[in-house]
């Protein structure tokens, strides 16, 4: 895309093979979240074979606050990415400058806010929580570290989805490596306090993720300044932070859902950590490694989600709904084929896998393999319905997904866990994520095949702002064109 000055780097996903377009773009997403997975993990090492499994308790309830809260970052970050997908889908450079702008002023004020309140309200969520008294205090020292990173990892999550929404998924690759590579050295050395470092203890794992991320967005924001991104702003450019209220508006109404929708899995996931929290430290930390083991299971339709989005919403704003139900088509068989090699490759190997989260003598090791030997399955239809779900929001519809998630896990999943705990002990908790996964892709696929998702806008048809002085504005949002073609497209 023609920047002002140069070239902001991105890629039009409104025309070519479907297929390959689709795999192209989610390999890079895919591995930055194989880095992000590797650096939660590389973390709970650290913390369970330096510091026990009551540390590994305490991360792994302090981390469900965390995803909880990154859970309602990611649903607005969505709604930005999916709003300046659809604009440059449109070739719709003056909306899509104006998305930019407001969102960036958004993501700033909002991250702020909720880091501050999170600080402040750590040792009330955990107790809420029923965190295990021997895993209280690590946990609180940890958590108002995390909270305290909070700003910087949204901003910069916020921008790893804006740069996908342009089509652009190697540059947050890159750059996610910058930050956990970062992270993965830091932990060690400011748990155990190495040479002029201070020992923090547990909260040095947690002051290595602030660290990284902050090192990882300067390194970022001082890329796209020079490369003329058209994601950052020139002095001059300032006023473009003023938010423009039909976008504010789309970004809360459409964000919202998409935010609780996040929120609902994430309250979810803290619902089931404390009926874990129930049977002790050892349960626990079984627990809190199985989770671990999920995150990679995850992995294939996270990253096809991301690209789906992506792809659909920029076809979407190019009026090419056909390609939209390729795409749909395509990522569901992907997210199946990848989600089913990756459970069956990791119950093969479980016995050596789960030996790196926990110690070879550890008695939460016989607990953490029947965990997974009951949960993994239940990935591949919850791959799949993320899928059919990205599609459908991508164009809009935002609500009926959060209702699906609703009814899934906390119609199903909590109800059959706290129903059959006095009957089947921890196995309630174990058995109630693939119920819930069952329910969840039926009610995705029944939208997806009865709902009225495709006639979903983002924001309200507006008329075309008058190009100044009889020219197209140079916003530093032209779309690329071959040789010889017109600078805009017709829808």
């Amino acid at each position: 895309m023609q920047g002002r000055s140069g070239t902001a780097k991105g890629r039009d996903l409104t025309t070519g093979p479907i297929g390959k377009t689709l795999v192209l773009f989610a390999l890079p997403v895919l591995g930055a979240n194989v880095l992000q997975s590797i650096n939660g993990s590389a973390n709970a090492i650290w913390v369970s074979h330096i510091l026990g499994e009551a540390s590994l308790a305490a991360i792994s309830n302090a981390n469900q606050i965390f995803f909880l809260m990154l859970g309602a970052m990611f649903g607005l970050t969505m709604a930005a990415n999916i709003l300046i997908g659809q604009a440059i889908g449109a070739a719709d450079q003056n909306l899509a400058r104006k998305v930019i702008g407001t969102c960036t002023g958004f993501f700033v004020l909002v991250s702020s806010l909720v880091g501050v309140a999170g600080f402040l309200l750590t040792p009330h969520i955990l107790d809420l929580m029923g965190t295990p008294p021997d895993a209280r205090a690590q946990a609180i020292a940890y958590l108002q570290v995390i909270f305290a990173a909070m700003p910087l990892v949204f901003f910069f999550s916020y921008l790893m989805m804006a740069l996908r929404g342009t089509g652009d998924s190697r540059t947050p690759f890159l750059f996610a490596m910058v930050s956990v590579g970062l992270d993965v050295i830091l932990n060690p050395l400011l748990i155990l306090g190495v040479g002029p470092l201070p020992r923090l203890g547990i909260a040095g794992s947690a002051s290595a993720t602030l660290l990284a991320q902050l090192v990882a967005l300067i390194a970022l924001m001082a890329h796209l300044y020079r490369t003329n991104s058209m994601l950052v702003l020139r002095p001059g450019e300032l006023r473009a932070l003023a938010p423009d209220p039909t976008i504010v508006r789309t970004l809360v109404l459409k964000g919202l859902p998409m935010a609780f929708q996040m929120m609902v899995i994430s309250l979810a996931a803290t619902t089931m950590m404390s009926l874990v929290n129930g049977f002790g430290s050892v349960t626990a930390a079984a627990y809190g490694a199985a989770v671990q083991i999920w995150t990679y299971v995850q992995m294939p339709a996270m990253a096809l989600g991301a690209a789906v989005s992506s792809m659909a919403a920029q076809n979407v704003g190019a009026g090419r709904m056909d390609r939209v139900e390729e795409v749909a088509r395509k990522g569901v068989l992907f997210s199946a084929a990848g989600t089913t090699v990756l459970v069956v490759l990791l119950i093969l190997a479980e016995p050596v896998v789960i030996r790196a989260f926990l110690p070879a003598d550890s008695p939460s090791l016989p607990i953490a393999g029947h965990i997974n030997l009951i949960v993994l399955w239940g990935f591949i239809p919850f791959g799949v319905a993320f899928i059919l779900n990205g599609v459908a929001r991508a164009t809009g519809a935002v609500w009926p997904p959060l209702v699906a998630m609703i009814v899934a896990l906390w119609g199903v999943r909590v109800p059959f866990a706290t129903v059959l705990l006095p009957q089947w002990g921890a196995d309630a908790v174990w058995w109630s994520f693939p119920a819930g996964a069952l329910v969840m892709v039926a009610l995705a696929a029944g939208y997806y095949r009865f709902g009225n998702w495709r006639s979903a806008r983002m924001l309200p048809e507006a008329a075309p702002e008058a190009p100044v002085e009889g020219e197209a504005a140079d916003t530093g949002l032209a779309m690329p064109v071959k040789e010889g073609e017109p600078a805009t497209r017709s829808r």
